[in-house]
């Protein structure tokens, strides 16, 4: 499949916050381009490495929001011989309506209810699948992920395929989020909705059959962007980040923090009625991001950045202040499960303000010791500008750390296996990161072992690469 390298055409005429600076998107499509490589790849590192994240094609309508963005993919393919890089526009229909107009009709999260007219976007229907937000690989397919609708499968090469909606069995929105047990195959996932059901619960097997749905009773319509699973159960966090349905087309937010309503773990089988749900209440606190779970015995723990607070900063379209992530991280937690006793808590790993945590996923659902994460260490912080990758050894309760540099920003810390390893951290961490005094973005690669010596070789890109989402790493096979 090939297709006509599409060029964007934003100036940020209305000096939108998310589209400034680092955020501000790229207006081409370029590649295969081989990349220079300062330093040297390690031999075992055969695959592919693909960030995505929102790259604006056109001004938008109305207020802009960083989660408004149209998906755009970056990915850098390390092969025998050299290393590859291409970017491609995630071609959504309602992108494809839009460049047939030639200008954005889609408004963002601000103006969500102001559809655009039918007669301007046809088939592409009332709402833009933005697939900005991450990229799995399950059952030989790669999925383009958007919390509020269908994945996207996309070709190796990342031009799109389509939406996937897993046969036919799929007729709602699928979490960017999603779980795979690395020894089973399986592919864990849910969706959250505005109206009853408010939370459903999805499993497909190795093949990519959808073979279990529940549908899960909760109390008020929460965003829910992330869940983990252990070797036997799904846990879920029922947080105080609710939607208000009464906010809709006024001047308050859509997004509500309502501590009042409390926090809540529930523990359900992995193949599970609605029925066997157990929840467990803790100190009101929010989620974004979990690095994994797993059991012992009876004892479920889980780890992720803990927020006391949250706000988005989903302002309504006509409100005052600024749309933009008021919210730029959160503190390393751990909480846990007691099933036999019915009781459940936290306790604090750290205090460096952190998100986007990563483990080996090989480790999904197991134990795990080692944790990968962005963190912010400069004053003055906005979303996305993370300047220090942070290791975590539960093994010794260490904490190392590599900075980037006063005008570097580096995303999401993803681990690639070393095929011949066996211990836990015998790999590397790739990340993509951006030099704004250069202005020049890599892909650093280290070793997992040993973060705090920094990369062992740079993958130099042939063109900037916005601050963006979340990235994956797909081995050879």
């Amino acid at each position: 499949m090939t297709t006509e390298q599409l060029r964007g055409h934003v100036t940020n005429v209305g000096d939108h916050l998310d589209l400034r600076g680092e955020m501000f998107p790229v207006d081409r499509e370029i590649g295969p381009t081989a990349c220079e490589i300062v330093g040297r790849v390690p031999a075992n590192l055969r695959g592919h490495f693909v960030r995505n994240g929102p790259n604006q094609m056109f001004e938008p309508v109305g207020k802009y929001h960083t989660f408004d963005g149209d998906g755009m993919l970056h990915g850098i393919e390390f092969l025998a011989d050299r290393v590859v890089y291409r970017n491609r526009w995630v071609r959504s229909r309602g992108l494809m309506a839009e460049i047939a107009l030639g200008r954005a009709v889609y408004p963002g999260l601000s103006d969500v209810m102001n559809f655009p007219e039918a007669s301007l976007v046809g088939g592409a229907g009332p709402v833009k699948n933005r697939a900005n937000t991450h990229i799995i690989r399950h059952a030989g397919k790669l999925l383009a992920l958007w919390e509020q609708g269908l994945p996207t499968e996309v070709t190796p090469e990342l031009d799109t395929v389509g939406e996937w909606d897993f046969g036919g069995k799929l007729a709602g929105a699928m979490t960017a989020h999603p779980r795979i047990d690395p020894r089973t195959g399986e592919l864990f996932f849910f969706s959250y909705n505005l109206f009853p059901p408010y939370l459903t619960y999805y499993v497909a097997d190795a093949t990519g059959a959808l073979v279990h749905r529940v549908d899960l009773d909760m109390p008020a319509p929460i965003m829910m962007h992330d869940f983990v699973i252990t070797e036997t159960h799904a846990v879920f966090m029922d947080s105080p980040v609710v939607f208000d349905i009464k906010a809709l087309g006024t001047a308050e937010p859509m997004v509500a923090w309502r501590p009042e309503n409390g926090t809540r773990l529930g523990v359900l089988p992995r193949r599970g009625g609605p029925d066997e749900i157990r929840w467990f209440e803790v100190e009101p606190s929010h989620i974004q991001h979990f690095w994994n779970a797993w059991a012992d015995g009876d004892r479920i723990e889980l780890a992720g950045c803990r927020y006391e607070k949250v706000d988005f900063g989903l302002q309504a379209e006509d409100a005052e202040a600024e749309t933009g992530v008021v919210t730029i991280g959160a503190r390393p937690a751990k909480y846990w499960i007691d099933l036999s006793r019915g009781a459940a808590g936290w306790e604090p790993l750290d205090d460096m303000l952190g998100e986007f945590g990563r483990v080996n996923d090989d480790r999904t659902g197991l134990r795990t010791q080692c944790l990968y994460m962005p963190a912010f260490t400069r004053p003055g912080a906005l979303a996305g500008q993370f300047d220090t990758i942070v290791k975590y050894d539960l093994r010794t309760d260490t904490r190392t750390t590599w900075y980037a540099g006063d005008q570097g920003y580096i995303g999401e810390a993803v681990f690639a296996p070393d095929p011949a390893g066996t211990a836990e951290d015998d790999g590397w961490i790739l990340n993509l990161s951006h030099d704004s005094g250069r202005n020049r973005s890599e892909v650093l690669i280290f070793d997992a072992r040993d973060i705090a010596s920094g990369p062992v070789a740079r993958v130099q890109l042939p063109q900037r690469a916005p601050l963006g989402f979340h990235a994956n790493w797909f081995p050879v096979g």
